[in-house]
């Protein structure tokens, strides 16, 4: 069985997961941690728990979801890994000046590789597919574990709400294919961990979240 750790992050209350199992290993996905305290909160719940990160996951390039990766890098070794179709998004310190209008003054980690979707995740007893989900960005993608009915969706589906299509590289068109053929073809009862606001379920977004009728 899975364990997995929720982190609000930054001024964006992004949600950072640490995902690990009975064997202590684990997968950090979408360290949007930026604040001091965000940092060592998921650093010390590592620690305290006794956890071996082996993968640090990104859903996409966005800077809120990767603002914590230089701490992990440093930390643990581990080098961010996202799909290639968002390489440019994560030069953090050009799009966060392009986008909020400010300076970043934290290292940037080089990514460690790209992911594609003839590959699979392993940690511990557990390993997720990979889903291509864009739309919010060229590169969303979407991490399923099938044998714990679970997806981690970063910026594609929310509860009750989807991401946003109108940022550089965003595509309604994309977004709309990603959820109806993508995420709406998982099993009803797949709990779903947003990039943003609490978890939910594909059934209870198929259900009632306008975006998936």
């Amino acid at each position: 069985m899975i364990e997995v750790k929720r982190f609000v992050c930054n001024m964006l209350q992004e949600n950072a997961y640490v995902v690990s199992d009975e064997t202590r290993e684990a997968v950090i996905i979408d360290c949007g941690a930026l604040y001091d305290e965000e940092r060592r909160a998921i650093v010390n719940y590592i620690e305290s728990h006794h956890l071996k990160p082996v993968r640090l996951l990104s859903t996409h390039g966005h800077f809120d979801h990767n603002f914590g990766n230089d701490t992990i890098w440093l930390t643990y070794g581990l080098k961010p890994e996202v799909a290639a179709e968002d390489k440019e998004l994560m030069d953090l310190k050009t799009q966060v000046e392009q986008m909020i209008g400010t300076g970043y003054e934290h290292d940037v980690p080089p990514i460690g590789r790209f992911l594609s979707k003839d590959e699979t995740i392993k940690f511990g007893n557990h390993q997720l597919a990979i889903l291509p989900t864009p739309g919010h960005t060229p590169g969303s993608i979407t991490f399923y574990c099938e044998s714990e009915d679970t997806a981690f969706t970063g910026d594609t589906l929310f509860h009750m709400s989807i991401g946003r299509t109108d940022f550089p590289g965003g595509s309604w068109t994309q977004m709309a294919n990603s959820l109806k053929n993508v995420l709406g073809r998982l099993p009803a009862t797949t709990k779903v961990y947003t990039g943003h606001g609490e978890p939910t379920t594909i059934g209870e977004e198929l259900r009632y979240n306008p975006y998936m009728r």
